[in-house]
């Protein structure tokens, strides 16, 4: 995203920069104090000061020194920068601007703060705009507008793609060429026979039937080379597009989980799948017959210029009409298959939603309502597709049409040479049917800007996704570490968007075996600490240590093989049980998944299904029981023997004796590990060596269960409304593990002379 644009000259004349003054920063704004949408506003920030220009006037003027808050704050549809000052302590805005520019003003005003406390650090915004800078179009999916891209750099990329293929495309010109020559050379024979047989009577039944042979043989000849070069074109295309499509799928494997989330399924699908399966297209339908239409083309006009050059101008003048009308129409094309493609995404992505939500849709019975929605978005599909097929249709005739009149120009001046005897007959055929091998290509050639408009289309989405740098990637200077369990977070600050940290100034050391609980409402940052913890995204400000290296300096896939993960809801891929099982440890022998079974909890139950761990599960596993799943989910954590252990949820939404079995397996997992967990029912944290709660997006209390209950803190609530909860409910009394923890807190008071907290639990379980 850019964070320094160019500023206009009324506005780079309304203020004069001091000695050694220089712009870091420049972001338009575009929503007056009227409320209007302008175009003249701008936000300023030097290494000195911070300014609002409006037109050619400087709206506020500020001091980085004197400011002591500044903050982008998104509203409704619209954001506002608001700033504080030591001679102004009151809020106030200083700007207002539409959402486009949201992220790009947070990362301006935290690179002003930067600054303003003398750190020298540029901030970089790893983010791409919605909209392009320059025209203002929306970007459907693409970093490059395109109407704006730069067509040639997609080109050579595709040519250095063609590059790979040297071999096959010299054979193909090759055929191209002796298509192109035989071609030439039927006209010639024709006009031999009519001029020499036919006209003065000389040809026989034997001179026929030479003839005949002679233009049966050129013809069996020109088939087989166009057979042969389709051959070729197909095989390369093939070729072609199963290499981009293995490209694709591994640079989608490598780039960061954040653009993974920024699009939605059903478009990546689309360009690992379509987009590639255009290019396959264009070099079986258009790029063989393109290069030889323009041999054909060039070839032709030669013999035509000498037999008749004053004929051949007059053939050729209505060419520059029909191409100036296919160029004239180009970017109306290109923008209408953009539309077409975003549809296609649409609705493959809809599709794909329905699909993997299918148990859900039949849980609520909404059947029909899915089918409606599926009905509109296939509706919105096929009126684009139907717009642009309607456009071609009333464009093509037209070019076809203009074509067609340099072949009755050529027939009726060819005549009239004829008659004249500035022609022989046989010449004039053979003229008009070199201009019907001039048309005929040019004839094909009007569908090559529809074709050349798909092929670029997709070829922008497919090096929009391979061009994309991963934001999370080995450095040059990466190390292999062999992990022992130390964690540091030193003034952690994360957010998934610039303008709303999840995360602020976290500060937490865990010592290697350690378990530490996470505790709060949701929404505060619990997974997203442990995202952070598992290298899937990066963090903004501070540092993250691992065993006192920094997170961002070790080798990812070293690291993450050291990582144990059990989510609340575990993903399982289609295949056997035992291939699940080894996702984590490839190399993994029998007796180890067995082994991790057991230790999971897992063996019994599988040893009962039909084929045992050869047994198929169905996509995602929806063919076993949330316990079984969690149970492997265990054992493929178990396998990997993790040194970091993150539990998510793990034993939520479970019966007792699923839960208690998957108790057991974590008590075998968490051993030895350092173990981060997340859980809603606090009881599961109750072995915990600290419980961290995180509330407002910070760390609010650290410390044991007992600990935190003494304090009467957010966790004393948090526990106390539990237990409500379950007396609202119904229930006589908390469960087994809940009683113990009341038996804890019970015994703590007791033992510090507290009975108020003791009276006081007691009371919460009535």
């Amino acid at each position: 995203m850019n964070l320094k644009f160019d500023l206009p000259a009324m506005q780079r004349n309304a203020f004069t920069p001091a000695d050694g003054e220089e712009i870091r920063y420049c972001s338009p704004y575009d929503i007056g104090t009227d409320g209007q949408i302008k175009h003249d506003g701008y936000i300023v920030v030097t290494n000195q000061r911070l300014l609002v220009i409006s037109g050619s006037e400087v709206v506020t003027e500020l001091a980085l020194k004197d400011i002591t808050y500044l903050k982008c704050d998104p509203l409704v549809n619209n954001g506002i920068l608001i700033v504080r000052t030591e001679q102004e302590p009151e809020e106030r805005i200083l700007a207002r601007f539409t959402m486009k520019h949201v992220s790009r003003v947070a990362f301006i005003a935290k690179g002003a703060l930067l600054l303003r406390d003398g750190v020298p650090k540029q901030v970089i915004s790893r983010e791409y705009d919605k909209t392009c800078p320059v025209c203002g179009r929306a970007l459907r999916g693409t970093k490059e507008c395109p109407k704006c891209s730069h067509k040639p750099s997609v080109l050579w990329k595709f040519f250095k793609l063609c590059g790979a293929y040297k071999g096959w495309l010299a054979i193909i010109a090759l055929l191209m060429l002796g298509v192109a020559v035989v071609q030439l050379i039927i006209p010639k024979i024709q006009q031999v026979f009519i001029d020499d047989y036919l006209k003065v009577g000389r040809g026989g039944m034997k001179e026929i039937l030479i003839y005949a042979a002679i233009l049966i043989g050129i013809t069996i000849i020109t088939i087989l080379l166009h057979v042969l070069r389709y051959w070729m074109c197909i095989s390369m295309g093939t070729k072609m597009s199963m290499d981009l499509r293995q490209m694709l799928y591994k640079k989608v494997q490598i780039l960061s989980l954040s653009f993974i989330q920024d699009r939605r399924p059903g478009e990546l699908m689309n360009r690992i799948v379509d987009d590639t399966r255009q290019v396959r297209r264009f070099m079986e339908e258009a790029f063989a017959g393109m290069f030889s239409c323009i041999i054909s083309m060039i070839s032709v006009v030669v013999v035509m210029l000498t037999m008749d050059w004053k004929l051949t101008l007059m053939s050729v003048v209505f060419v520059p009409i029909a191409l100036g009308l296919s160029i004239s129409f180009r970017k109306n094309i290109h923008r209408r298959f953009h539309m077409q493609w975003h549809r296609f995404d649409k609705t493959n992505s809809g599709l794909q939603d329905i699909l993997a939500g299918m148990r859900v849709v039949k849980s609520f019975g909404t059947e029909e309502q899915e089918t409606e929605h599926f009905r509109k978005l296939t509706d919105d599909f096929a009126k684009v597709q139907e717009r642009n097929e309607v456009f071609w249709a009333s464009l093509f005739p037209i070019i076809s049409f203009v074509m067609g009149m340099g072949v009755y120009v050529v027939t009726y001046f060819g005549g009239v040479g004829v008659l004249e005897d500035r022609f022989t007959v046989g010449q004039l055929q053979q003229f008009i049917n070199y201009t019907w091998m001039l048309y005929g290509p040019l004839g094909w050639m009007t569908f090559l800007p529809r074709m050349i408009t798909q092929l670029m289309t997709s070829l922008e989405r497919i090096y929009d996704v391979m061009d994309e740098e991963p934001l999370i990637k080995d450095h040059e200077q990466a190390v292999d570490l062999d992990v022992k369990g130390e964690v540091e977070f030193k003034d952690v600050t994360f957010g998934y968007r610039s303008y709303e940290p999840v995360l602020e100034k976290i500060s937490l050391k865990v010592k290697p075996g350690e378990m530490i609980g996470l505790v709060g409402a949701s929404g505060t940052g619990k997974s997203t600490l442990i995202n952070l913890i598992m290298r899937l995204y990066e963090v903004d400000d501070g540092q993250l240590l691992i065993d006192g290296v920094d997170i961002n300096n070790l080798r990812i896939e070293k690291y993450h093989s050291q990582i144990g993960v059990v989510l609340q809801e575990n993903f399982l891929f289609a295949g056997t049980i035992f291939n699940n099982l080894r996702f984590a440890k490839p190399d993994a022998t029998e007796e180890e998944i067995i082994m991790a079974a057991k230790m999971a909890n897992a063996h019994d139950f599988i040893v009962k299904t039909p084929d045992g761990y050869n047994t198929y599960v169905g996509e995602h596993g929806y063919s076993l029981s949330g316990g079984e799943r969690q149970r492997l989910a265990i054992a493929r954590a178990i396998l990997n023997k993790p040194k970091l252990l993150i539990l998510d949820e793990a034993t939520s939404a479970l019966d007792t004796e699923s839960e208690y079995l998957i108790q057991k397996a974590l008590e075998r997992l968490t051993a030895g590990c350092t173990t981060f967990a997340i859980a809603h029912r606090l009881s599961t944290l109750k072995d915990a060596d600290r419980l961290v709660v995180i509330d407002g997006h910070h760390i609010a209390e650290v410390g044991t269960h007992n600990e935190l209950m003494e304090k009467k803190g957010i966790y004393y609530g948090l526990v106390t409304a539990q237990l409500q909860m379950q007396a609202l409910k119904g229930e006589d009394a908390a469960t087994a593990i809940e009683n113990a923890i009341i038996a804890d807190v019970e015994e703590a008071a007791a033992a510090d002379g507290d009975s108020a907290i003791a009276a006081e639990v007691a009371g919460a379980t009535v």
